[in-house]
């Protein structure tokens, strides 16, 4: 199998389109000038020794060897041979209410970036497992597709925000459905151990969130709940505005974490329930609970003992840099008998 160790460095291939149309560009110049002068070819007649082809060859060398250096930048490998290795993990997958109600600040800096946090901090004690993650309010929708790339799934977190869906509401019974569905199938050979993780305030529950968590249990899947907010409860901040959201009566909101339906939840899916508050316990007590979960053997083949192999792109670069170091914008008379780069 081939690939490359670090891919990024192909990003640096974007630049050769510029190297050319720069090129371009320098001819184009070069050609005006000459026309200034006379006759382009009445004006080459006069420099037998110039050729106007030799300054092209050597760019097209110059440019191949940045080419190829870009690809020994990016250090490419073949596996020599595939191995059957075991994993052994836990899937899990985070359901994260958006609701405007989690904008409110009873916790630091509020609900939604404290969830954030616990996320964040939930993905790097990860190591073999896998994680996804659901958004939702009135509505649920998939954020990230359970992946073991933990690195992109953090990215998503910054971007997170109420907006991304304009339907109000809490339907945790929907997100802990739509998580049930995103685990796939069981790999063969192996019940792999699975969580849901739903942190949410709990306030204007819409649908059956203990009936959907029931039924995860029923699978097997264990439902952990993470409770934002305090009980007393806090104002909701008007996005983008220095003020609080009102009733219909001009009142202010006081959104108050619903603790009894959450533990309830969390007791159907067989799961534990925990508060969250200004300091990282929450995490720590979702990811005790992870660790303890019964981590089945997973088996996977995978490619091993890659080899570098920059070595033979390393020699083509040599080579074609002692031809361009060679190669005159001139004629040379030996030259013009072979009849090369004319």
């Amino acid at each position: 199998m081939f690939r490359f160790a670090i891919p990024e460095y192909l990003y640096l291939l974007l630049i050769i389109p510029i190297l050319i149309g720069l090129q371009w560009y320098k001819n184009y110049h070069r050609r005006k000038k000459i026309a200034m002068i006379g006759d382009e070819n009445l004006v080459m007649r006069l420099m037998p020794q110039f050729s106007k082809h030799r300054q092209d060859w050597k760019f097209t060398l110059q440019l191949l060897v940045v080419v190829l250096g870009i690809f020994l930048l990016a250090r490419p490998q073949f596996g020599s041979k595939i191995e059957t290795v075991k994993r052994s993990g836990v899937e899990v997958i985070v359901a994260m209410d958006v609701s405007n109600s989690m904008l409110a600040t009873d916790i630091q800096p509020n609900r939604l970036e404290k969830s954030k946090q616990i996320v964040a901090k939930l993905i790097d004690n990860l190591a073999d497992d896998k994680v996804g993650m659901i958004i939702f309010a009135g509505n649920a929708y998939t954020q990230i597709p359970i992946t073991s790339d933990f690195v992109s799934a953090k990215l998503f977190l910054p971007s997170i925000t109420p907006s991304l869906i304009p339907t109000q509401g809490t339907a945790i019974g929907t997100a802990i459905d739509m998580a049930m569905s995103s685990f796939g199938p069981q790999e063969e050979g192996a019940e792999v151990s699975r969580t849901i993780v739903v942190i949410t305030d709990g306030e204007n529950h819409e649908d059956d969130a203990i009936g959907a968590a029931k039924e995860a249990m029923s699978k097997g899947i264990i439902v952990h709940v993470v409770g934002m907010g305090s009980p007393s409860g806090a104002p909701i901040p008007e996005q983008n505005a220095m003020s609080f959201k009102k009733d219909r009566n001009g009142n202010t909101v006081i959104t108050k974490l619903n603790e009894n339906m959450c533990a309830d939840i969390a007791k159907a899916g067989g799961g534990i329930y925990v508060r969250a508050d200004n300091t990282n316990n929450a995490q720590r007590v979702i990811q005790k609970s992870i660790d303890q979960m019964a981590k089945s053997e997973v088996e996977s083949k995978v490619f091993t003992d890659f080899e570098e192999q920059f070595q033979i792109l390393a020699f083509v670069m040599f080579l074609l840099l002692l031809i361009e170091l060679f190669l005159s914008e001139r004629k040379r008379k030996w030259m013009n008998k072979l009849r090369l780069f004319n």
